[in-house]
């Protein structure tokens, strides 16, 4: 358990490095959703070739898996194009706390009915008010929007 909250608070660090730098390749191009293509062409490339060394019998399951999952796929590029074209307006630590306070509310909704086969965690009170903190700290962070 310690390496997978190591691992995911790295990834979290990541989050605002990711849409401060491809927003700054958006300004340099003049095109933040060139910058947008190219991220996710990158991110394609690396998770493709991560699934081939580690686990290439699951890339033949594919042609079988649910469609409607896929469209996570949308919803990063959703991210990666509202990120890199909103933070360079509003600033990157306003837009990735506001993605914190989206990210606190789906996490609860997914965790509370175990959607999409994750591990059902119910909204209990304490967790209501564990996560009603967590998005005050949040708004408290970002005081001056």
């Amino acid at each position: 358990m310690p390496t997978y909250a190591l691992t995911m608070l790295i990834a979290g660090i990541g989050v605002p490095l990711l849409g401060a730098m491809n927003a700054a390749l958006g300004r340099y191009l003049g095109a933040p959703v060139l910058a947008s293509a190219i991220l996710l062409a990158v991110g394609f490339l690396t998770a493709t070739i991560v699934a081939l060394i580690t686990g290439p019998g699951a890339i033949v399951k594919l042609a079988s898996a649910p469609k409607h999952l896929l469209f996570a796929g949308v919803l990063i590029a959703f991210y990666v194009l509202s990120i890199t074209t909103i933070a360079p307006r509003f600033g990157v630590g306003n837009a990735v706390f506001f993605v914190l306070i989206g990210q606190l509310m789906s996490a609860a909704v997914i965790d509370h009915f175990g959607l999409f086969g994750a591990q059902q965690v119910a909204l209990s009170a304490s967790r209501l008010g564990g996560l009603a903190l967590m998005t005050a700290g949040v708004v408290l962070t970002q005081k001056s929007i």
